[in-house]
């Protein structure tokens, strides 16, 4: 084995699994943000965390409103889930802007992609600084599931995003 650095580390242990953040904007929009750091925290309570930049208008709206929907997108919307990722919502309409089909949970204000495989309703606990990111720890209210829709995965470091079978 030779030294190497974190993101190289990251594109040998791919797959990682991809979310779509879903948050509520001032103005009752939904805004969607790609997510590759999340886990699984707690079954009993439910909770999950997830990981995003300090600079992300998503973390913003999370930490404003304390409410979030983590969803893990299909397959049908792969190229719209890397626009996400790319695009602020700060001034983009993501939805609107990459063709992505919203629909409503029950119980939430915040709309999610109509192609989702999982979705997890969630308030924020806590979030904590981690260098360049903030670890937003959440309970889980509700999960939503759909076997019919294919799951993303992040390959190569996160460059790109395919099906487990696809993305090699």
């Amino acid at each position: 084995m030779k030294k190497i650095k974190l993101p190289q580390a990251a594109k040998l242990t791919s797959p990682n699994p991809v979310t779509v953040v879903c948050t509520k904007k001032p103005d009752g929009s939904t805004n969607l943000a790609t997510v590759s750091w999340w886990t699984y925290l707690s079954f009993n309570p439910s909770m999950i965390a997830y990981a995003m930049a300090k600079t992300s208008y998503s973390g913003e709206m999370v930490r404003n409103n304390q409410k979030v929907i983590v969803t893990v997108p299909g397959a049908e919307i792969a190229e719209a889930v890397m626009g996400c990722g790319s695009t602020t919502g700060r001034t983009t309409d993501k939805a609107s802007e990459f063709g992505i089909e919203l629909v409503a949970v029950e119980g939430s204000d915040i709309k999610i992609p109509a192609h989702s495989r999982v979705a997890i309703q969630c308030s924020l606990k806590e979030y904590h600084e981690v260098g360049d990111h903030y670890l937003y720890i959440c309970d889980v209210e509700q999960v939503y599931g759909d076997e019919t829709e294919e799951a993303l995965f992040a390959w190569n470091g996160y460059g790109k995003v395919a099906p487990a079978k696809q993305g090699e």
